[in-house]
């Protein structure tokens, strides 16, 4: 039986964790009194006493309880679902099929709109079909519960003189400087962030991030067409159960694609979009797209993927894979 410690279980992943993981088989989660939340002494107590520890606090919440951890000595095995050690390099990026998971006792989880683009990309580059200077843009539409329960409570509750606002899709992170940027950067295998315009809608959950592919330069790169990117992510992705690559031409809702598709799922779709040389330039029009859960893959799902990985248990247990 394997203990399970959520720090923080009150908030939107906490929550999502602590439904998928209750009454599971061979998995008992260990609760604290709510008087108890912020006490670090009995939190410690949680974490030493648990097989793993996952962290669903804000940034400066994790960092403390890290940091007391190592103080006091303890030998944790921790996943930390904030953004706070997403590239630390003593911690493992925890989407392992860009990322090889190894053995490790540190975990940083992924950020929702990292999750899509690395995924999309870091092929890419690897396969010598996007330079890693190459400066990308990209869009991220996705469900307000990515806003935690502020959000949700906004969206949900009595809607006051905003109401006619939220009922239309709001791009945010104006100032391009999203907290995601630095994962994307690093992950991604870029020398630069991509342009970045994220998307917050009127519905609970579920992500699209869309990648506009840059053409090679004449005589340089490899040749960028919907069939070598397509080809590229399927090779890559062989094996991958939680990220499915969809075949050209590939169209479930009659040319429309709904970002809530994935709601409760765990799993990633990549659709290449797009057609072959257009235009007097000759160059090849692509785009790439994410699609998955923002609660599921982009955060709670990804979680409990590390977890099983961690603890040397079959990758999608607990999972809802739909394929």
């Amino acid at each position: 039986m394997y203990k399970v410690f959520i720090d923080g279980s009150a908030g939107t992943t906490g929550l999502r964790i602590a439904e998928r993981l209750s009454g599971r088989p061979g998995v008992a989660l260990l609760s604290i009194p709510d008087a108890e939340r912020k006490d670090v002494s009995a939190r410690l107590g949680r974490i030493a006493e648990a097989d793993v520890t996952i962290l669903c606090l804000p940034d400066d919440g994790a960092r403390e309880i890290v940091r007391a951890v190592g103080a006091a000595g303890v030998d944790a095995r921790i996943i930390d679902c904030s953004t706070a050690h997403r590239t630390d390099r003593a911690w493992l990026y925890g989407l392992p099929e860009a990322v090889p998971h190894k053995e490790t006792r540190r975990i940083a989880n992924p950020g929702c709109h990292a999750t899509g683009f690395i995924l999309a990309v870091r092929p890419l580059v690897e396969a010598g079909l996007i330079e890693p200077g190459a400066l990308l843009c990209a869009h991220s539409v996705t469900g307000y519960s990515g806003g935690g329960k502020a959000m949700i409570a906004q969206y949900e509750g009595v809607r006051g003189s905003d109401a006619l606002l939220l009922e239309a899709p709001r791009q945010y992170g104006l100032s391009q400087q999203h907290k995601h940027l630095p994962e994307m950067l690093v992950y991604a295998g870029l020398s630069q962030p991509p342009v970045f315009s994220p998307i917050v809608a009127d519905f609970y959950a579920g992500m699209l991030v869309s990648v506009a592919l840059p053409g090679a330069e004449p005589g340089r790169g490899a040749k960028v067409t919907p069939k070598a990117v397509q080809r590229a992510l399927a090779e890559y992705y062989a094996g991958c159960p939680l990220v499915h690559v969809r075949a050209l031409g590939y169209d479930p809702e009659g040319g429309f694609l709904s970002a809530n598709a994935f709601e409760r799922r765990d799993d990633a779709e990549l659709l290449v979009l797009g057609q072959g040389a257009v235009g007097p330039d000759g160059q090849a029009r692509v785009t790439v797209v994410c699609r998955f859960d923002n609660l599921g893959k982009g955060a709670s799902g990804a979680a409990i993927q590390n977890m099983n990985l961690m603890l040397g248990l079959p990758e999608t247990e607990g999972l809802v894979v739909a394929g």
